[in-house]
C-alpha cells in the first residue's frame, strides 16, 4: 500500500481563493493586527507570510512590532487599543510571547469577537459546548483537510496525539462534533503503540520528531500530521516516520506542505468571519 498526499497546498489555495472573491464582493475590507513581541526569527518569517496572505486576499493587514523587554501592562494596553479600533476586525498575538509575559492574560485580554486565533476561553468553551463561532486556526486546518480529502468521520475510531489548548484540545471537539469516536493520548497514556493501532484517523501533534512509527499504525488508517521539526541536518519532518507511515496508511499528510499552509488560510478565514459577524451580523 502506497498511500495518497493529502495536499495542504493545493486546499490552502483554493480556500484563499474563495475568500479573495468573498472579500471582493464586500462593501469594506476586513481588518486584521498582528501583535509580534521580541525578535524571534521563526515568529518572524511566519508573520511576514501572514501579511503576504493577508493581503493576497484584499484583507487589510497591520503588524505591531514590539520590544522583547515590553511590559506586560503595555502589552495590555496594546490590545485593549486594538479592540477599541473600529477597522480592527481580527487580533492575533503571534505566540510564543517572551518571558515574562502571560499569554494566557494577554489571550483573555481580547476581545472574544476579534479572537481570530480562537484561543479565548469564551471561543474555547464555545467550542467545547458544541456552538462554536471563531475556531482555532490548525485545528480548523485539519478538519478541512479530511474533508477535502473525503474522509468520512461518523462513527470512525480518532486518536488525537496530544492535549494542548492550541491543536489537541480544540481538534478533539471538532472530531466529536463530526461523530467520530475520539480517543486523546499524550506523554502519560500507557502503550501509546495500542492505542495508535486502533486508530481509523491519528491526528499527531505532540513536537517530537518522527515519534510515531509505521508500525504504530493500523492499515489504511488515515495520518494527520501536525508537527513540524527541525532536524540537526536542517530537514523539518513531522511527528510521524513519514517513510514508514506511507507504506501503510491510506491517506497522509506531508510535512512540511500539509497541514501548515491550512493554519494561515484559516486564520485569514477566521478574520473575514469575525468581520461580517461584527459588521453585518452574520
Amino acid at each position: 500500500m502506497s498511500a495518497a498526499l493529502i495536499d495542504g497546498k493545493a486546499v490552502a489555495a483554493a480556500l484563499r481563493a474563495a475568500l479573495a472573491a468573498r472579500v471582493a464582493a464586500l462593501p469594506f475590507r476586513p481588518g486584521l493586527a498582528v501583535v509580534l513581541v521580541g525578535d524571534d526569527p521563526a515568529s518572524a518569517v511566519y508573520v511576514r507570510n501572514k501579511d503576504r496572505a493577508a493581503a493576497s486576499v484584499g484583507i487589510a493587514a497591520r503588524t505591531i512590532r514590539l520590544p522583547a523587554d515590553t511590559a506586560q501592562a503595555a502589552l495590555l494596553a496594546q490590545i485593549a487599543a486594538l479592540n477599541a479600533d473600529p477597522a480592527v476586525d481580527g487580533i492575533l498575538v503571534q505566540l510564543p510571547l517572551p518571558p515574562p509575559l502571560d499569554a494566557r492574560a494577554v489571550i483573555a485580554a481580547i476581545d472574544p469577537a476579534k479572537d481570530v486565533d480562537g484561543l479565548h476561553p469564551v471561543n474555547a468553551g464555545r467550542l467545547a459546548d458544541g456552538d462554536p463561532v471563531l475556531v482555532p486556526c490548525t485545528p480548523l486546518g485539519v478538519m478541512k483537510l479530511l474533508d477535502a480529502a473525503g474522509i468520512g468521520l461518523r462513527g470512525a475510531c480518532a486518536l488525537v496525539l496530544g492535549r494542548s489548548n492550541l491543536v489537541g484540545r480544540p481538534v478533539a471537539a471538532l472530531l466529536l462534533a463530526a461523530d467520530a469516536t475520539v480517543t486523546v493520548a499524550h506523554s502519560r497514556t500507557r502503550d501509546l503503540a495500542a492505542e495508535c493501532r486502533r486508530a481509523d484517523v491519528l491526528v499527531a501533534a505532540v513536537g517530537r520528531p518522527e515519534m510515531v512509527r509505521g508500525d504504530w499504525l493500523r492499515p489504511g488508517a488515515v495520518v494527520i500530521d501536525v508537527g513540524i521539526n527541525r532536524l540537526a541536518d536542517g530537514r523539518l519532518v513531522g511527528d510521524v516516520a513519514f517513510e514508514e507511515a506511507v507504506a501503510v496508511a491510506s491517506a497522509i499528510t506531508p510535512v512540511p506542505g500539509g497541514v501548515g499552509p491550512m493554519t494561515i488560510a484559516c486564520l485569514l478565514e477566521n478574520t473575514v468571519a469575525a468581520a461580517l459577524i461584527r459588521r453585518v451580523g452574520l
